[in-house]
């Protein structure tokens, strides 16, 4: 194969792709673990996180639980253990005591209902769409199919529950998922008789399942009316590791977006959202413009970390306010559901002994007075709610946020494993699976400034090589019934394989829906479009002998 050839064939093999669980046997590979890892004789890509971010021989159920040693020599693990409980626990109901103030409405009552063992969520069985089951981390996104924009009758997010007297936005026991099968250009079968499936998600929600459709609502659109959206399933992630992703220098980034664009080997392009003649800030967020190139969620909506994914899910998730947001996620309209709930009689009548626990000297005469409507609507929609998560507690919630490590690789001198790591390369999957980064000085940045959150407060990783197999930018699949705009963040591959052993799932969930079960369904869905930015790599890959394909499968097992 000619060099030319060759670079023609890189396109990412794996943008987001799914990782089987390692062996639970023998999970170091009979490497003696000494107490200190340093004295063994390891390759530098064992030290997945680098020496400040990596928890060494870790295969145990709670092997995304750790902190890292930034943690430890911060002297910041006490901070570290309260934003565990943070994330861990549910918030109640109550407007006052213990962990209180969830709702109004709310997703999910903490993270680790989305992020069991805080893995990604587990894979979604047949059937009705389950929300109510600690381990479905896998989120509805209701779209517009004509813009792929989100509606505007509900969060990006939906609301599946309410606290009396208010009724969730979305009822989630209305909603079901059905699993289809895709067949590719090989008959779902290699050449050596081993075959795979390509399953996919559908979803089916009734109009009536919608709050405000039931109350009178009628979209200017016409799409709620005719059930012209379109839901798809979006997993979440791991939350292991993303203080490591927040330390990359933007430089870096920029240049990995420059650099991509010059090779020109990726058919979709990139995102003119992020990259049009040179890279471009670009969000959908007030404080998007000025922190320069997104990290975080599928669709890069997030950064840096404390104003990414996770500070913002643990409000919009809960709908628990604190200083910098005193108000409630709703829907994206922002006055849609206010509306409608305020002219529910239920609503009303029930109002007076909820606000009476939330306000009860009655600092807020606006949700007092003789108009229930404007009450009711007053309180939705206020600016100035009581702040129910103080700053300490937020602090703490980052620091563990920040601080969790990610599982050293496994099994680094297994020959499989070697011979996997040697084909990863050869066949173009480190194009956009790039193996490694070297992080700077790590400088914290805090959109909230209120609270100012500096490097003092939280753990910092400055100058590690960390491991994380992610170029940190988007692609696309054109997978059947594919995710929300087609473009998609590269995931990151490192500890991956771990999910089964951490969750106890039947399957490895991987993709952003959870629709692969195992690596080669991943794989297989990068090459299921001619049109993929890794259907030549994914070709590739099919054409190995099966020795090899294993080899692949063990390598990306272990990191």
């Amino acid at each position: 194969m000619t060099k030319n050839k060759f670079f023609l064939m890189l396109p990412a093999l794996m943008v987001g792709i799914a990782l089987t669980s390692c062996k639970p046997e023998n999970p170091n590979n009979g490497i003696t673990v000494d107490p200190d890892p340093e004295k063994v004789n390891l390759p530098e890509w064992y030290w997945t996180g680098g020496k400040l971010g990596t928890t060494y021989f870790n295969s145990t159920q709670n092997c995304f639980e750790q902190s890292t040693p930034a943690v430890d020599k911060m002297g910041k693990g006490g901070d570290f253990t309260l934003g565990d409980q943070i994330a861990e626990r549910p918030f109640n109901t109550n407007a006052m005591g213990t962990r209180s103030g969830l709702g109004p409405v709310y997703v999910r009552a903490s993270c680790q209902h989305c992020h069991p063992n805080y893995s990604h969520g587990m894979s979604v069985p047949e059937g009705t769409y389950n929300a109510r089951d600690i381990s479905n981390g896998t989120l509805l996104v209701v779209i517009n199919p004509a813009t792929q924009g989100y509606v505007t009758w509900l969060a990006g997010m939906p609301q599946l529950f309410g606290v009396a007297p208010f009724k969730a936005p979305l009822n989630p026991d209305m909603i079901t998922v059905e699993w289809k099968v895709a067949t590719d250009e090989h008959g779902n079968k290699f050449a050596d008789g081993e075959t795979y499936e390509l399953r996919y998600p559908e979803v089916k929600m009734p109009k009536e399942a919608v709050y405000v459709y039931n109350q009178g609502y009628r979209d200017p659109e016409g799409l709620l009316e005719s059930e012209g959206y379109e839901v798809l399933l979006e997993n979440t992630i791991g939350i292991y590791g993303t203080g490591l992703l927040d330390a990359i220098s933007d430089e870096d980034i920029i240049a990995q977006y420059d650099k991509e664009a010059a090779d020109g080997l990726m058919k979709n392009g990139l995102n003119p959202a992020f990259y049009k003649g040179g890279f471009q800030t670009s969000g959908y967020y007030k404080n998007d413009p000025q922190w320069g190139p997104k990290r975080f969620t599928y669709a890069l909506t997030r950064g840096p970390l404390q104003d990414a994914a996770g500070a913002n899910a643990i409000w919009n998730i809960t709908n628990v306010t604190r200083s910098d947001r005193k108000y409630h996620y709703l829907d994206l309209n922002g006055t849609i559901y206010a509306t409608y709930a305020s002219k529910d009689k239920t609503v009303q009548d029930g109002f007076e002994a909820f606000i009476a626990k939330v306000d009860p000297d009655k600092k807020h005469p606006e949700w007092w007075s003789d108009d229930k409507e404007a009450n009711v609507y007053n309180y939705l929609t206020s600016k100035d709610l009581p702040v129910e998560m103080t700053d300490a507690e937020f602090t703490q919630f980052m620091v563990w946020h920040r601080g969790l490590a990610v599982p050293a690789a496994r099994n680094v001198t297994d020959s499989a494993v070697l011979r996997g790591k040697e084909l990863f390369t050869q066949l173009g999957c480190d194009y956009c699976h790039r193996p490694s980064w070297t992080t700077k000085e790590d400088i914290v940045r805090d959109p909230n400034t209120d609270m100012n959150l500096t490097g003092e407060d939280l753990p910092r990783y400055p100058n590690q090589k960390i491991w994380p197999y992610t170029d940190m930018v988007q692609h696309k699949l054109h997978m059947a019934n594919d995710i929300r705009t087609g473009w998609c963040r590269t995931t990151p591959l490192w500890a991956r394989g771990l999910h089964r052993k951490a969750t106890g799932d039947a399957y490895e969930a991987r993709m952003h829906d959870t629709r692969a079960r195992n690596v080669i369904e991943a794989i297989m869905w990068h090459g299921y479009s001619t049109e993929s930015d890794a259907y030549y790599p994914t070709q590739q890959f099919y054409n190995l002998p099966k020795e090899d394909r294993d080899a692949v499968v063990a390598f990306i097992n272990a990191i």
